[in-house]
């Protein structure tokens, strides 16, 4: 029966995975979210209601069910942010059925090989995980490419407004010269602001799609300078000289713990790699860690010391500039 289950879960998983990445169904939602979208901006102060509605109705999986389901759970926005910050094009809904057909399938694989129900559940988890790793890291990627682009695209604000251009102009001349990821970030700040948004929020939503330091000392110095007045050009020249500083320290703290991270995916990594290794010379040896009960808790401390020395290593060598 279990194995029924299974494969019924896994099969319906894999058809609608299927349809989430052929987009069946998405295109007449996209229209009316695109309409309502429309609708709102044309009016000159939208209402507040109206558009916490439309947040509501985005569109989270072409698949109507999973949407519904999605558009209740908190982890969608969460998510679908994490996808944006990423760069990463598709929907949540896709997303959690392609880790949910993951987890499934090396389950059910493992549960043959093994007979361990409970084993075969927490070790179909670290292939579930890979999708969100995978957009952990490019996320990671993004933001580090802004952070070492960000002085540049300072550097060309404050030759603007040394030219006598306002401070609105020049964040559409970055959006406009600047590479991706500081270009869109910057041009949708740049358009909430020509929409009427206030341009303390435009730049509040800038630091909350790219949060990182870099960016909310940049948005801090221009609201004080709005507030308490200064020469706006030298206080982003400051904070431009501030940043790549910051940048260079960062470098230098990398390749000097580099030794200590590499150690911790080795220290992290060596157990499971001999583990796989000794399943392959003589399964039958290795075998007695889940057929028997001494064995499963001896798996259950090993996995729990793993994953605390890792978070030790971890925490030892990620040192805040």
């Amino acid at each position: 029966m279990l194995i029924a289950i299974i494969v019924f879960f896994g099969v319906f998983a894999a058809v609608a995975l299927t349809i989430a990445a052929s987009g069946v169904g998405a295109s007449e939602q996209l229209k009316r979210t695109m309409a309502r979208l429309d609708a709102l901006l044309i009016v000159e102060r939208p209402n507040q209601d109206e558009a916490i509605d439309l947040e509501k109705r985005e569109l989270l999986s072409s698949i109507p069910l999973l949407n519904r389901i999605l558009l209740g759970l908190t982890i969608a926005p969460q998510l679908r942010r994490l996808l944006y910050q990423a760069n990463v094009k598709g929907t949540p809904g896709a997303f959690l059925m392609g880790a949910l057909t993951l987890w499934m399938l090396t389950a059910y694989v493992i549960y043959l090989r093994t007979g361990a129900v409970l084993i075969a559940i927490v070790a179909g988890l670290i292939p579930a995980s890979l999708p969100f790793l995978y957009i952990l890291r490019r996320r990671a990627a993004r933001f580090l490419k802004f952070e070492e682009g960000l002085p540049a695209a300072l550097d060309l604000m404050v030759n603007g407004l040394r030219g006598g251009h306002s401070l609105v102009s020049v964040l559409g001349l970055v959006g406009q010269e600047g590479r991706d990821p500081i270009g869109p970030e910057f041009r949708i700040c740049f358009d909430e602001q020509n929409y009427g948004l206030d341009l303390r929020l435009a730049l509040e939503n800038l630091a909350a799609r790219v949060p990182i330091q870099d960016v909310r000392i940049v948005m801090t110095a221009i609201l004080i300078q709005r507030e308490t007045g200064g020469n706006l050009a030298e206080i982003l020249e400051k904070c431009a000289y501030l940043i790549r500083e910051r940048f260079r320290l960062k470098k230098e703290i990398r390749v000097k713990t580099a030794q200590g991270r590499l150690t911790g995916w080795i220290l992290s990594l060596l157990p499971v790699g001999l583990g796989l290794l000794l399943y392959l010379i003589k399964p039958d040896v290795i075998g007695l860690l889940w057929t028997r009960p001494l064995g499963v808790k001896m798996l259950y401390f090993g996995a729990i010391q793993i994953i605390l020395g890792a978070l030790i290593v971890r925490k030892i060598v990620a040192i805040r500039v």
